[in-house]
């Protein structure tokens, strides 16, 4: 834990495309952490919008940006196309080197992949994309969220939120996290038990495959030119 004096300079990676959850449901956690300032910052300082449209607006672009004690980096389907972007896997890396935390929500761990930061991390990503992280070097964990020294990986969407208040309960105690949690009223109940391909029926689980067939298999192109761009030796296929 942070001392309750010493001021955090918390910042989140906008993109084009991302899944606003991922950026707007740690947003509820990370904005209300005492003695903090949260920013969201851009490749610039132009509105982006989400996969589904959602209009966003950076405070400031990432060349603006302070070192950051906590670095936040989303993922959604517009990852794919930094994962090759120098000056934003640069800014990313940089980043992270001076943080006391990063915290990577969903496919974000992807980019900070593609930043080479991920070589042999435990880290987990959205169930769609998770096959894909020993391309970059990491150790898989089949868990919603998981800390590894000082950074923090939510698999996908929703698990940002449950990362987010490990992250604020890790930099200021659990009662500060307890808090933020009690003023969000986040006590969910899910009306079904879909949410993990271990408990979805099956045949949602094969649609919601076929859905993101391609972007996957997008990714995993990507990946491995990242992987040999880092050196790193990968199996012919993916482990899924």
């Amino acid at each position: 834990m942070i001392p309750h004096d010493t001021h955090l300079q918390i910042g989140s990676l906008l993109f084009e495309g991302l899944d606003q959850i991922d950026l707007t449901g740690p947003f509820e956690v990370l904005s209300r952490i005492p003695n903090a300032t949260y920013r969201i910052y851009g490749r610039n300082s132009d509105p982006v919008r989400d996969v589904k449209g959602l209009r966003l607006t950076p405070d400031a672009a990432i060349a603006d940006a302070p070192q950051l004690d906590v670095l936040h980096v989303p993922g959604g389907f517009g990852q794919e196309a930094l994962m090759e972007d120098a000056e934003v896997l640069g800014w990313i890396a940089q980043q992270a080197a001076g943080a006391r935390s990063i915290f990577s929500v969903c496919t974000g761990a992807l980019l900070c992949g593609a930043a080479g930061l991920l070589k042999g991390r435990r880290a987990t990503t959205h169930w769609a994309s998770f096959h894909l992280l020993p391309l970059f070097g990491a150790i898989p964990v089949n868990q919603r969220v998981v800390v590894d020294g000082n950074w923090v990986f939510a698999a996908g969407v929703t698990a940002g939120i449950d990362g987010a208040l490990r992250l604020a309960a890790e930099l200021r105690g659990d009662d500060a996290a307890k808090t933020i949690q009690l003023y969000m009223a986040y006590a969910p109940e899910p009306p079904f038990d879909s949410g993990t391909p271990e408990t979805a029926p099956a045949s949602i689980l094969q649609h919601t495959r076929q859905s993101v067939a391609g972007i996957t298999a997008q990714r995993e192109a990507t990946a491995r030119r990242v992987a040999a761009r880092l050196g790193i030796a990968v199996p012919e296929a993916a482990p899924r």
